[in-house]
């Protein structure tokens, strides 16, 4: 793979990575709140002991794993193009050159 193809790759990967780190911690931020948010509601509905109460902890609960699930697989994402940006960083050193 020529230099020139490897450096686009390299700049496309980094680009990116800088998106979906930035997206991780958004939802980092909003996984927060939602947790908080659903304790508060698990405890409105032990004091209470409402059906109605229970069913917005249990949607409050809902949205805070399914925010869970939406970080894993954005942490994952970020794992995965990590791992591609330092193939690409090898592939440019190339296995001639020593590595600092």
């Amino acid at each position: 793979m020529s230099r020139v193809l490897i450096e686009r790759k390299l700049f496309d990967v980094a680009q990116r990575l800088k998106r979906a780190r930035e997206e991780l911690a958004v939802i980092d931020e909003q996984l927060a709140a939602m947790a908080e948010s659903a304790d508060e509601a698990r405890i409105r509905s032990m004091v209470s002991e409402t059906p109605l109460a229970y069913r917005e902890f249990a949607e409050a609960e809902r949205h805070a794993k399914a925010m869970a699930r939406s970080r894993t697989a954005v942490a994952a994402e970020v794992v995965e193009l990590q791992a591609a940006q330092d193939d690409l960083l090898d592939r440019l050193v190339g296995p001639d050159q020593p590595a600092s």
